[in-house]
Order: structure tokens, then sequence, then C-alpha cells
């Protein structure tokens, strides 16, 4: 198949650059002729190239199921490629099809050498991460409102069969419906540490244990292992512009590291571990 210049202009990663800009950025790809079957990446792998089906098809798995199935003339895997993130599916060719790919460290060679095709590109990525923020915000946004219409639906369900006879069938619906309003509660979203504003506890031994989650009632520690589920625990929750001393309750214990439940902070400990939330919110919010 003979791809011009112009066919890209319908990919919105390629839009607005010149068909010449274009012209070069083609001949940097290496044309690839793969088999039915032929897997071009792993889920969980590190990337390694931006790959672009010019002809064929391509699965994108998630355990083992079609997520999506890709056709002519199709980016595959661009955000991984270029942020560095790791892939969150599986890419399997389902026919015969031909691949161009150019690996990370020559694309980012490519346009360290031609800024001219770089700055179109990257302020079309750009666009195209913006408009996937707008819309996972609006998805969210309905996700949140039928999570509240759940949780009050729950809460009068809840009241109706503690107001009702006590028999064996609403001991485990109470307790069921209980545990769901007490998971859903706002306290339980956490957020993880973003690169520049991580936060850490200090234990008593002097150590420091990563932070991977948190929220005001919740604290997710890597590495903490060596505690046990319903243990009285305590540290020092170092953040990036001051320390707060915390304690809580031992939730969960796995590969990960220890889920602790915190107990209630006063007043300006709580203001400052929520400016701290606000400001890692922040990021994965669109003004």
């Amino acid at each position: 198949m003979a791809v011009r210049p112009s066919d890209l202009h319908a990919i919105p990663l390629f839009e607005r650059i010149t068909e010449d800009h274009l012209d070069d950025l083609m001949k940097a790809f290496q044309r690839q002729e793969v088999p039915s079957g032929h897997v071009l990446f792993e889920a969980r792998s590190a990337p390694a190239h931006l790959f672009l089906l010019v002809r064929g098809e391509v699965a994108l798995l998630e355990a083992g199921e079609t997520r999506f199935r890709l056709s002519p003339i199709s980016p595959i895997g661009e955000l991984g490629a270029l942020t560095g993130f790791r892939r969150t599916t599986t890419a399997v060719t389902t026919q015969p099809s031909e691949i161009w790919r150019i690996g990370v460290a020559e694309l980012q060679a490519f346009f360290e050498d031609h800024g001219d095709v770089a700055y179109p590109f990257y302020n079309n990525l750009l666009n195209v991460v913006a408009g996937k923020i707008r819309r996972d915000a609006r998805r969210l946004e309905e996700t949140r409102a039928n999570l509240i219409r759940t949780q009050k639906a729950m809460k009068r369900l809840l009241d109706l069969v503690l107001d009702s006879e006590e028999t064996p069938l609403s001991k485990v619906i109470c307790a069921t419906l209980e545990e769901l309003i007490e998971k859903n509660r706002r306290s339980h979203y956490m957020v993880e540490p973003a690169h520049t504003l991580k936060s850490s506890v200090r234990l008593d031994s002097g150590a420091l244990v990563p932070v991977v989650e948190l929220s005001d009632g919740w604290l997710r520690l890597a590495g903490l292992r060596d505690v046990a589920k319903g243990a009285h625990w305590s540290g020092v929750l170092v953040l990036p512009a001051r320390e707060i001393p915390v304690s809580g309750t031992i939730d969960a214990v796995d590969d990960h590291g220890a889920l602790v439940q915190l107990d209630l902070l006063i007043d300006e400990y709580a203001s400052a571990l929520q400016d701290y939330l606000t400001r890692l919110q922040m990021l994965d919010f669109v003004v």
C-alpha cells in the first residue's frame, strides 16, 4: 500500500503538519511485513517503538480479551512511546500486516534535528491528551453522580432493613450494605503522589517508607510488611513542605505493602494534609 503524506492528515496526531514535513517523518520509519499473530508489544512492557499500522489489522488485548481492533492507517502506542508509560494492553496482528515503526530514541533524535516537525507534532499530541482528559472528566462526573445516587439508595435501604424485624437474612443484608457504604466513602479514594511531589513516612527506626497512595483518611505504604492486620501503627508523614505525625490501624498487608486507616488529625495537620492532597488532585483536573 502506497502511503502519501496527505493520508496521515486523517490522524489527529499528524494534522496541521505540512506534507513536506510529514514526508521527512515518514522516511524515518522502518517498514516491516509481519504475519498474523505477531505480537508488537506485551502489556506492562516498557515502550520501545512508536508503531503505525499501514495495512492489515491489529487487536489490542486486555486480560486476553479483545478491547479494540485497529484498521489502517492508525498509530499504535503513541502515548507510551512518547511518555515512557508502560503498555496497558497487548498488541497482536490478526492478519498479515504492514507495520511502520520507529524507536523511541530515534524518534527523539529526529525531533531534535527537525524542530519544525516536532512543534506541531507535540502540539497535536497535547490536543489529543487534553481532549481525552475532558472526555474522562465528563465520564467521571457521570460515574460520581451515579455513585452518589447509589450511596443514598443503599442508606435508605439500610434504614429500612434496620427498622424491620431482625432475621438471619437481614443481618447479612445490613452487614453487606454497611461494608459497601463504608467503601464508597470519599475518604477511601486515594491519589498517587506525583514525581515532583513525593511523600514518605519516617518510622521509629528512622527508615523512610515511600507513600504509594493517600487520602485524608488512608495511607498505602510500599515495602511495609512486618506489621499485622489490626495492629496500631504510628510514624511521621514527610510531605514536600512539612512533616506531620500520624497514627492509625493496619487495615491490610500484601505484597505491595500496608494499607493504614488513619486516626483523626488535629486541625492544623489536617489542613496541611488537605493542601498537599489538593496539589496532587489539581494535576488531574482541567481548569
